[in-house]
């Protein structure tokens, strides 16, 4: 039976890789928010009810049932909803609850961070209804980032480091597959490939890789298959499989679990890590849509062997956690 001591430990755990989950959660959301509005902005004349459920759907939410699905209803469901963790205001408060709760490991800087953040959203999300959401949703990426920077430059390599940096990439996993999937399973209403890119973060390094060619199997390639840029499926893979092999290091080696299996929430982030480590660049095309839906399996497979793991208690769970 777990210690005091133990289950205190699995508490802050867990906080500090649902921090990392919902901080990356909350960028990648308004990347996707800013390069589907975006879009939307240029062409007047696509069916704005018929994109914006769309959007719903890739991000997971349910578009509110008894409401017109437009602009404004997007960014008050997904982006100003405090109270849903999909939505990026939530998903910034559900990281700051957590980051409160592992404040004796989270450097202060990062909390600082987190808690400015959270206190500056009212004033950021009154300019977006005055002016447009593209500077909130800017802002949005920058903290992010920022946490992130701090996070690297502030915090031991230590397993507290190794979850934020797991909950994060796993995260990351998940929603670059989401952002793939605006393009490849809604295309009637998606941005073009270029746009994808920005909301990547990934211009400059996939001109740098590929030069002016901008077609869908080099981007789609470049944002799946990369193994240099810290945003493409299989460096976040890589980075998840890290993590979870030294976090694994006490307990019966490497990858193992104390009995000497191979960890279960190893094995499907190794699996897909290596298919995409050989496969031809060539077939990515055809394979595209179920990769993608398997990547997002394989990410709550993990995510759900790492809770059983590493947070074993039976206490209450006072934050949501949509999109494992």
């Amino acid at each position: 039976m777990p210690t005091t001591a133990d289950v205190m430990l699995s508490r802050i755990a867990e906080s500090l890789f649902w921090t990392g989950r919902y901080v990356e959660r909350a960028d990648d959301t308004a990347r996707i928010l800013d390069a589907y509005l975006h879009r939307l902005l240029e062409d007047p004349w696509s069916d704005e009810d018929a994109a914006c459920r769309s959007l719903h759907a890739i991000l997971g939410v349910a578009p509110h049932p008894d409401r017109p699905c437009d602009i404004d209803q997007v960014l008050e469901h997904l982006a100003f909803d405090r109270d849903g963790g999909g939505a990026i205001e939530g998903a910034l408060g559900a990281a700051r609850e957590n980051a409160r709760r592992a404040r004796e490991v989270v450097s202060t800087e990062m909390w600082e961070c987190l808690n400015s953040t959270w206190h500056s959203l009212g004033e950021h999300r009154a300019a977006a209804r005055r002016t447009g959401p593209h500077a909130y949703l800017g802002a949005i990426r920058n903290r992010a980032a920022l946490f992130f920077g701090l996070a690297d430059s502030t915090m031991s390599r230590d397993d507290g480091w190794r979850f934020v940096v797991l909950g994060r990439s796993l995260e990351r996993v998940d929603m670059t597959a989401r952002l793939l999937a605006v393009r490849v399973l809604a295309a009637v209403h998606a941005p073009d490939w270029p746009t994808l890119l920005g909301a990547s973060g990934a211009v400059e390094s996939f001109l740098r890789t590929h030069g002016g060619s901008g077609d869908a199997a080099s981007v789609a390639g470049f944002l799946l298959l990369n193994r240099d840029f810290p945003r493409s499926v299989r460096h976040a893979l890589a980075t998840a499989e890290r993590c979870l092999a030294e976090l694994g290091d006490g307990a019966g080696g490497r990858g193992r679990d104390p009995y000497g299996r191979p960890d279960p929430a190893l094995l499907p982030i190794g699996r897909m890590r290596t298919r995409l480590e050989y496969l031809d660049p060539s077939q990515l095309g055809g394979v595209l849509p179920g990769l993608l839906r398997e990547l997002q399996d394989a990410c709550g497979e993990s995510a759900a062997a790492v809770a059983e793991r590493y947070f074993p208690y039976d206490g209450p769970v006072a934050w949501s956690q949509e999109g494992v």
